[in-house]
Parts: C-alpha cells; structure tokens; sequence
C-alpha cells in the first residue's frame, strides 16, 4: 500500500540539486533512477481487472533495485523463512562487530574494499575463538548493516552464531558456557580491532595508498572497539525473524518518512540516548539524499555472507546429527518444505495475496492488456543524467 510519502519523492524533489554538487557516482545515480521509476509507467506494466466486481487497475513493473523500499518484500520473507528451516537446532548467539566512525572517511573512498576486509576480520575473529577455546569449527551468518538511525554511516556486521561446531577429529560438540556465554567480548574486540586494522593496512600498501587517511588509521588504533554478545533468549528463530527485517531493507523505508517540504523533510527515528523512542527529525532534503546515497552498495556486493557449518559449500557435510540415516540435512528439509508456488508462500509467510481485489475484496485480478514502457515526464532525475546511462 502507498504511504503519503515516498523515497522516491524525495529523489525527485531534491535529486537534481544533489548531482549538481558533484558528489553522486554513477552507481548511485542509477540507483536513484531505479527507485524514481518503480511502479510507474516508465517500466511499463499491465492492465488488469476483477474477475468478480470487474473493476480495473494498472499494475506497473517494479524496479528490482535492492536499495528500492517497495521491493524487498517478498525476498525478505523468503529469506527468512529458508534461514528458518536451515538453521540447526541448537543454541545460538547474536553478535554485533562495530567499528569507529574515525574510519568513516576512508570506508567511503573504497566501500568495496572495506566491507570485504570487514567481513573477513570478523570471519576470521570468530573462527580463532572457536579453536583456541573450544577445538572446534563453528560457523556464523553474517549481515552487513551501513546506517544509523538518522541515516549516518555507522558499518557494522550482525552474527548469528551456533553454540556448537566439530573438533579436529569429526566429533560434534556444543558450546557455550552455562549456555549464556560464548566467547569474552573484550578479548573477541581486540582480536577483531587488531585483525581488522592490520588487514586495512596491508590492502592500502598493495593499491600504493599506504599513507591514505594515516591520522583517522592512528586515532583508530587509540579507541576502544566494541563487539556485543548477547544469546538468543527465544531461539534461534527470534534472531532470524530480528534480523530480517533488515536483510533488505535500505536506510530507510518509506513508512518513516513523515512530511516533504521545498526544502526538508521529516522523518521517524530512535533516540537511543532516550531509550530507544521514536521521534521526528528534520532535515534539509539535499543532505536527506546525500546520506542515503552512502549507503547505496558496490555492483554485485555480497551483504549476506555464510561461514564455517553454515557455508553453501560445507553444510551439506555435516554429520547427520540431526537427519535420518543415509540422507544430508539438505534431504531432510526438502522433504519437509511444502509444495506452493512464490504466491501461495507469500501469502502464507505474510497474510497478504497481492493478486486480490482492493475493492470487493472477494475476486481476483486478472491481467487483460499488457501495457508498454513510456518514456518517463519531464522533470524527472532520470532525464536530467539521462548521459550517465
């Protein structure tokens, strides 16, 4: 359902100002046309009626940009729902790599490398802590996070990781002590800092920029890092369900955004210096979409990454703790998915079937003419960079 405002009205009304001040790519710049042209005309569409009332309505093509608030939906629950049917069951821990915002500066010169070094760091953080602690190899699902509530550049990576893992020699081992601790958070944010700093610094003297931001590198080194643990109270499946709702979704979705004015807008945000409550905050429209278009990712960046037992390649070796005899984990949850099309599960997975009538409420609509891709009206961001396509 529309809301009164949309991102995509404040790309139109402040976008062109942004590009005239130089600091827009091109990958954002694409991005932005993307999200102004969801579901209009531009992407052309279809016709469709009810089958029961025969009222009719145009149903437009939506953009498929991962950064696009209105077309996560149905990605995000099916997300959800296999991370649901995939995940072990055991105990896990939700855990949280932050870093400083003294290398915010250099995370926007080369965001690519720098989510990928930060993902490593944290891989490689977790990993050292299963061995030295425990003997065993565990795993983790790790989501990267950009943004603060007030869409300023805040990187970080969540970690669903299992209370368990193998030893050297095949043996299946849980982990954890008293089940309410993992590993020493202090400890796990040295290791990390150190990993993570050290690597920056090896990647900046192989692309020959070794002195590159050497002060925010320095101030850095001096700040206390911070790497939250806490353990899933309610299950493994609360975490998921938690962190779904940020898999994909951008900085901001279009249901916090409250007012557009000529110049501002005004938006919902946390104040968790007041525990956590919802406010409104107002800014200027320009700066509004130049924080939002830092969030905007590489072509083709991975933000979901798997290690360890929960790796693509390696969880189908597990040993068959949790199966039936001679059949993988793989096998078992196959067999126990349902039969239903991408419809039938959304509806299930969200209580919404978006091919009902709006109106009676009772027919389904039905598609009855196909309707082409227009060129969009004058005005909009897409033909004002129309030659950085």
């Amino acid at each position: 359902m529309r809301t009164k405002f949309e991102l995509a009205d404040v790309v139109r009304q402040f976008g062109k100002h942004l590009y005239d001040s130089d600091t827009l790519n091109t990958r954002q710049v694409k991005v932005l046309n993307s999200i102004v042209n969801c579901r209009t005309a531009a992407l052309g569409g279809h016709e469709e009626a009810c089958d029961s009332c025969g009222s009719v309505r145009n149903s437009y093509n939506s953009c498929g940009d991962r950064h696009c608030p209105k077309c996560q939906a149905a990605k995000q629950a099916f997300w959800i729902d296999d991370l649901v049917r995939n995940t072990l069951p055991v105990k896990h821990f939700h855990i949280v790599f932050t870093v400083p915002h003294h290398l915010n500066q250099l995370c926007l010169h080369n965001p690519g490398m720098y989510y990928d070094l930060l993902f490593s760091a944290v891989w490689h953080t977790l990993r050292l802590f299963g061995y030295t602690h425990y003997g065993v190899e565990s795993g983790a699902v790790a989501v990267l996070h950009t943004w603060g509530q007030n869409l300023s550049l805040h990187p970080h990576i969540h970690c669903l990781v299992p209370a368990a893992g193998y030893t050297v020699d095949g043996t299946w081992k849980n982990i954890g002590k008293q089940g309410n601790f993992l590993y020493p958070v202090k400890q796990m944010s040295d290791a990390f800092k150190g990993k993570f700093l050290d690597s920056l610094k090896r990647a900046l003297r192989k692309q020959n920029e070794p002195g590159l931001f050497y002060q925010q590198r320095e101030l850095a080194y001096q700040t206390k890092w911070v790497v939250h643990c806490e353990p899933s109270l309610a299950g493994a499946e609360h975490v998921i369900k938690y962190l779904g709702q940020y898999t994909h979704r951008v900085a901001i979705t279009n249901q916090r955004i409250l007012n557009i004015t000529d110049q501002k807008v005004t938006f919902l945000a946390k104040d968790y210096r007041d525990n956590a409550i919802k406010k409104p905050v107002t800014m200027d429209g320009v700066e509004f979409l130049r924080r939002f278009a830092m969030h905007i990712l590489p072509k083709q960046f991975v933000r979901i990454r798997r290690y360890g037992i929960y790796n693509h390649t390696t969880k189908r070796n597990l040993a068959l703790q949790f199966c039936e005899p001679d059949k993988t984990i793989d096998a078992v949850i196959k067999k126990q998915q349902p039969k239903e099309t991408n419809l039938e599960r959304f509806e299930r997975l969200t209580g919404i079937n978006p091919c009902m009538c709006p109106i009676c409420r009772k027919g389904k609509m039905v598609a009855i003419r196909v309707l082409p891709r227009i060129r969009s009206p004058d005005g909009l961001l897409q033909n004002q960079l129309s030659d950085l396509k």
